[in-house]
């Protein structure tokens, strides 16, 4: 692999890596409060690498909930990955061996933000690396800390929250169509009415896995 497309990929995702650091150091730090230690921390970044579902899963698991209902849940949370997956069929078309297991793997929104424009096989595997690499350095030394340095980690966990909070405002402002958005606040505040705090999760993500079915026409003629 040539040295300029490993400098490349990494030049362009240091923003990425300011991201992926803080918020993993957050998640590593709510994972020792729980009491789990840096060895589950790390497994989970490498074997499950979803933010938003790693940060789901701390209550999941210290709350005793089943299999099924993770399985589920990570369907359900994870399910904008098929779109991302289908439109990069092409574009990984060349990728061969483990190098295409492995970029699939690890297609988040912001490798998929980076890559998405992009044919070269190495800059795609080299981006998709570097990015799991912060995401793992991170939630590894928030661990740590959170073992070392005993203080109150209440509001960490609404760490991920203001992120999408932050994504979801600048999306209002810098797009004409705001069915997206509207469609998932009407749907999860419905279905929060409806099923209570601690069940709308799921049902509310699957009323609006539909309705952007339904609105998805509109949506791409924009």
């Amino acid at each position: 692999m040539r040295a300029d497309k490993v400098i490349r990929a990494f030049r362009d995702t240091l923003p990425v890596m300011t991201g992926y650091v803080v918020l993993g150091l957050g998640f590593g730090i709510l994972m020792a409060s729980k009491g789990y230690d840096a060895f589950l921390v790390l497994s989970e970044g490498i074997l499950i690498y979803s933010g938003t579902m790693q940060f789901v899963l701390v209550d999941m698991l210290s709350g005793g909930v089943t299999l099924s209902a993770c399985a589920l849940t990570a369907l359900m949370v994870s399910a904008r990955h098929l779109f991302y997956g289908l439109s990069m069929i092409e574009r990984y078309h060349d990728i061969h061996g483990l190098k295409k297991f492995y970029v699939i793997y690890a297609l988040t929104d912001e490798t998929y933000s980076l890559v998405c424009e992009s044919n070269d096989a190495d800059y795609c595997f080299m981006v998709s690396l570097f990015n799991q690499s912060y995401w793992l350095i991170g939630t590894l030394a928030g661990s740590l800390v959170g073992q070392i340095l005993k203080f109150d980690s209440r509001g960490i966990d609404f760490s991920l929250t203001a992120l999408f909070v932050s994504i979801c405002v600048e999306q209002w402002l810098n797009t004409e169509e705001h069915i997206p958005a509207l469609t998932g606040l009407i749907a999860s505040v419905l279905c929060l009415m409806i099923f209570g705090a601690d069940n709308f999760l799921i049902p509310s993500m699957i009323a609006i896995t539909c309705s952007l079915f339904i609105f998805r026409r509109k949506i791409e003629n924009v």
